[in-house]
């Protein structure tokens, strides 16, 4: 019998994703093949099967956040091992060679093509990566509670890092947007002493108590007002009208992230919510350093991520959770 992916796949934006059966892929040069164990469902993937997201690639197999064991080595791959546990993200590769590469600055690459968006992704029993964007991962962890790591973790992790170099003076940090890469970032804060506050959908009780269980010292609707004056705010939550009250919410001198990939369009607002020294920033994927960094950081804490586990074929049941906001942490596929 001839060998076979097993995937779920998108052929048309904004319709639901279909069970295939694809012909098994050989890697090519400086590629792996990796027999996947787990990938988790990011809010990137409904912007991706929504449409929401301009180019990529159709058919395409969403998911970015891969973990899975190399099945296969393509010619020139020195890095990795048969049967070696890795983990694929968001950023599946650039040029290497543009000014943005060279400052390191590779997430801004102008070339850069993404997993699951312009590369075949992890909604799949099997998939290629770029050997040189796969990060090895312990071999004693959970893989499906590995997988949030790769994207969820890590655009956190880069908010919170943009977050931290505008000022040294960041205490009270407010999230916007309460799930999977606030959960994780929430013990990130936690481990390094910092007051966090959390924002919901209005009427979310749900989603509260589940961040004052991650330690939030207060957790309230985004329609709220904090207690305390916010020294920093991020935000996970995609919906652009919350810029302005993340502002208002900040003091002279703090800072805004937005960390996500795709918004709804901010409306305009007074100068007076920006003046003050205040600053608004954006997240531009992640870089290969962030996930250096950010896995070393997480296995050092360490990062527990809870996790509802779906079945491969019920990726379009797991999709629907999330964007209905029915999902407390995060949504694992397993093939």
């Amino acid at each position: 019998m001839r060998p076979i992916l097993r995937a779920m796949q998108l052929s048309e934006r904004g319709a639901g994703l279909l069970p295939v059966e694809l012909p098994l892929p050989a890697p090519g040069a400086g590629m792996v093949r990796l027999a996947i164990s787990a990938c988790g469902v990011c809010r990137t993937d409904l912007h991706v099967v929504d449409g929401e997201l301009a180019g990529g690639t159709l058919p395409i197999i969403p998911g970015h956040e891969i973990v899975g064991r190399v099945d296969a080595l393509g010619a020139g791959v020195h890095t990795l091992q048969p049967g070696q546990r890795v983990g694929v993200p968001w950023l599946g590769h650039t040029c290497g060679h543009c000014a943005d590469c060279l400052r390191g600055e590779e997430n801004l690459c102008g070339q850069a093509r993404f997993t699951g968006h312009h590369i075949q992704g992890g909604y799949a029993s099997h998939c290629l990566a770029d050997a040189r964007y796969c990060f090895p991962l312990a071999e004693s962890a959970d893989a499906a509670e590995q997988a949030p790591l790769l994207c969820a973790g890590l655009i956190g992790y880069r908010s919170w890092v943009i977050a931290r170099q505008h000022s040294t003076a960041m205490r009270r940090i407010g999230i916007y947007g309460f799930g999977a890469a606030a959960h994780i970032l929430a013990q990130v804060l936690a481990w390094e002493g910092r007051e966090l506050y959390a924002f919901t959908r209005p009427g979310d009780t749900a989603a509260q108590q589940f961040a004052l269980r991650h330690g939030a010292l207060w957790a309230g609707a985004c329609t709220d007002t904090a207690p305390q004056q916010l020294d920093a705010a991020i935000l996970f939550a995609p919906v652009g009208s919350l810029v302005p009250a993340a502002l208002a919410a900040v003091r002279k001198g703090g800072i805004v992230v937005c960390g996500g990939i795709h918004m709804s369009d901010i409306p305009s607002f007074p100068y007076s919510l920006l003046w003050g020294e205040r600053c608004l920033r954006s997240v531009a994927n992640l870089t290969r350093q962030d996930g250096v960094e950010f896995l070393d950081l997480a296995a050092r804490i360490p990062v527990r991520t809870e996790i509802q586990r779906y079945p491969l074929e019920q990726a379009n049941q797991a999709l629907d959770d999330l964007r209905r906001g029915n999902l407390q942490g995060a949504a694992v596929l397993i093939p």
